[in-house]
């Protein structure tokens, strides 16, 4: 430090052991006639475990509860919660403003599908171009006022993931896993991202974790032996949750029926989110 340091970093170039870089503010504003509460992240280490249907899940779940609900696609490339809304219409909007589109039960919801005129053409783009829609789904998206958004990211630990952590409020993350090992390790990854990102993990979903026969009713774990307490322990996550590999589920999700599915396995996540306020 020099003798004739006066503690202003920023209109100073030397480098040295007190130096305090400011902390630099990633984050875009809401469209100015949006109003959001609480963002929650729904992420997975890898992709096909099941991390759309656990968010559309809880949208359902918490839209049943009487809160107002919203669903930012954050999976640029490979957008599917339109299909589990059964959502059809293309979004609208004018030069300054995209509107949500409305589910059946009312919860909002913004996709790249639902601004594609053929939904299964498919989006070729390279990183920063869909972590930009990212933002301009936050930013140019009018929501009105929503209690909870769930935001459905990309598996991995890539851009978009990255930007959605920095560009918007998040306030907690729920990561979704199964119980096949190398899916157990790969998972840690996300977590461990959330935690370099100091963006609390609020819940561990284990989907697929196991099939209850419905004649006999006995327990298969049919993609193995669960690591979801060990996961939890070595990272002080309290809330988990299994859901079994229920062929109802799959069903309500591929007829856009999943907001009518009443299933109750959730309810501890959604519980603990319910505590943020």
């Amino acid at each position: 430090m020099s003798e004739n340091c006066n503690f202003d970093c920023s209109s100073c170039g030397e480098t040295c052991d007190s130096r305090q870089e400011e902390a630099v503010d990633f984050r875009v504003p809401l469209n100015e006639k949006s109003k959001v509460h609480k963002v929650i992240a729904v992420v997975s280490g890898k992709g096909g475990v099941g991390k759309s249907m656990v968010t559309s899940l809880l949208a359902a779940g918490s839209s049943r509860a009487g809160f107002s609900t919203a669903v930012l696609d954050a999976d640029i490339t490979g957008p599917s919660i339109p299909q589990s809304f059964g959502l059809k219409e293309l979004a609208s909007g004018t030069k300054e403003s995209i509107y949500a589109v409305r589910s059946k039960t009312g919860i909002s919801v913004m996709s790249m599908n639902l601004l594609l005129e053929n939904e299964t053409d498919p989006v070729v783009w390279r990183g920063p171009i869909l972590a930009g829609v990212v933002k301009q789904f936050w930013s140019e998206v009018e929501w009105g006022d929503i209690k909870y958004m769930f935001v459905d990211m990309p598996p991995g630990t890539g851009d978009v993931p990255l930007t959605v952590f920095q560009s918007l409020p998040i306030d907690g993350i729920v990561v979704v896993t199964s119980p096949q090992e190398m899916v157990g390790m790969i998972v840690e990854k996300a977590v461990k991202m959330a935690e370099m990102m100091e963006i609390p993990i609020l819940a561990l979903v284990e989907n697929m974790s196991y099939f209850k026969c419905p004649d006999c009713g006995k327990v298969h774990d049919i993609f193995g032996k669960s690591h979801l307490e060990e996961i939890a322990e070595k990272y002080d996550i309290k809330t988990i949750c299994r859901l079994p590999l229920d062929p109802a589920i799959a069903d309500a999700a591929d007829k856009g029926e999943i907001e009518f599915l009443k299933e109750n396995e959730l309810q501890p996540v959604m519980d603990i989110i319910q505590k943020l306020g």
